[in-house]
């Protein structure tokens, strides 16, 4: 009770337009098929509005078609459903960390899939990297090789476009170099999309793995988008799989009855998906609009304390450096300021919940409220501040 959460990636700027759109009469609508056990891939006419959206806001060079969509009560289910179908037991799947933590657990449900780590570090070395963090696809074969060391079955890799935590936004020909390595290595691709439309700095451009004109290998590119962050709905629980790998979409069908959402959600749903005006005019550039004024607040914020972090444009986070405040350099200090922050009444996300190989790191939220943003950022800055961490 009582805590500051500025760990959870919800965006909570924006209930006020999604309460006013929910509650006009176009969403009151029932009828018999709604009430009925569904397709499992979902209703047929939220796939179809699905394809549309999908086709236009991921500028899709060619219509996307609603038989390649498959419908989930959110992104973690499909991320179990998506492992349990392309893997056997055991196998691995590739993964650059840091990554959202939960992706763990999500792939090893069903089926024991584990992920192989590609590691990625905050110090820039002298070499191909230009930023810190950054994947190549020299890390990739590196960490796909070291796994083939271990004797791991390696199906995937998962890419995470924008990116979370680091707030990364690829460019299309960083996305078709990582592509272009896992066709070489008959490597399915599960692009996670989830904040594509939360890119709020007009300067910075994403690009969609839909968007190319001609996947490298599209029978095994799988991508992922969802309502939970874009829409700030992360309690609707209605994620999506776009894939042209019809056998894919058969095996998910086979899951679905463990995943389905609800025909009432998915009418309210198809119904936001098909208002543009909406979308365009007002829920988009406002969303847009209160994400930059909020990340402005807190890398101002930050700055003011000289504590380094990634500047990026994406997301509801900021990936910051407070190895400044740890006694020693280690994960277990990290823990204990991550404790400390907690005592407090202040959650923050540390480095070793994404597998983050440097200690220090730490995933702040600042989709909040301004005055919960400021008071937790007081309660922070009051004890990190002190030399004994109690």
């Amino acid at each position: 009770l009582g805590i500051i959460n500025l760990g959870t990636s919800e965006n909570k700027l924006c209930f006020d337009l999604l309460q006013k759109r929910l509650m006009r009469p176009d969403m009151l609508h029932i009828e018999p098929a709604f009430l009925q056990y569904p397709d499992w891939k979902g209703h047929s006419f939220l796939r179809e509005e699905v394809s549309k959206f999908l086709s236009d806001y991921c500028r899709s060079p060619k219509p996307l078609k609603p038989e390649n969509v498959v419908v989930m009560n959110g992104c973690g289910s499909l991320f179990s459903a998506l492992a349990a179908t392309l893997c056997d037991p055991e196998d691995a799947i590739l993964i650059p960390s840091p990554f959202y933590g939960v992706i763990t657990e999500d792939v090893s449900l069903y089926s024991s899939v584990k992920l192989y780590h590609v590691p990625l570090y905050s110090q820039v070395p002298t070499g191909s990297d230009v930023r810190p963090f950054q994947l190549t696809v020299e890390k990739l074969e590196n960490s796909l090789k070291e796994a083939k060391k271990e004797g791991l079955n390696i199906k995937a890799l998962i890419l995470l476009n924008p990116h979370n935590p680091l707030g990364e936004v690829y460019s299309s020909e960083e996305l078709i170099s990582f592509l272009q390595f896992a066709k070489m290595h008959k490597l399915h691709v599960i692009v996670d999309e989830i904040y594509m439309l939360s890119v709020f700095n007009e300067a910075d451009t994403f690009r969609s793995v839909l968007s190319l004109d001609g996947l490298p290998d599209p029978q095994r590119t799988h991508v992922m988008w969802g309502v939970s962050k874009d829409f700030a709905m992360a309690g609707m629980r209605v994620g999506m799989v776009y894939s042209e790998n019809r056998d894919l979409v058969q095996a998910l069908d086979q899951l679905g009855c463990f995943h389905g959402v609800p025909g009432p959600t998915q009418y309210l749903m198809a119904q936001l998906l098909r208002d543009r005006d909406w979308l365009n005019s007002e829920f988009l550039p406002e969303n847009r609009h209160r994400l930059r004024e909020a990340h402005s607040f807190m890398i101002e914020e930050l700055k003011k304390l000289d504590i380094p972090f990634l500047h990026r444009s994406a997301g509801f986070f900021i990936w910051a450096d407070l190895s400044k405040y740890l006694k020693e350099k280690t994960f277990a200090e990290e823990l204990s300021l991550w404790r400390c922050f907690l005592k407090h009444k202040v959650l923050l996300s540390c480095g070793q919940a994404f597998s983050c190989v440097s200690p220090g790191w730490f995933r702040i939220i600042f989709t909040d409220r301004l005055h919960k943003l400021q008071l937790g950022l007081t309660i922070t800055l009051i004890h990190i501040s002190v030399p004994v961490f109690l």
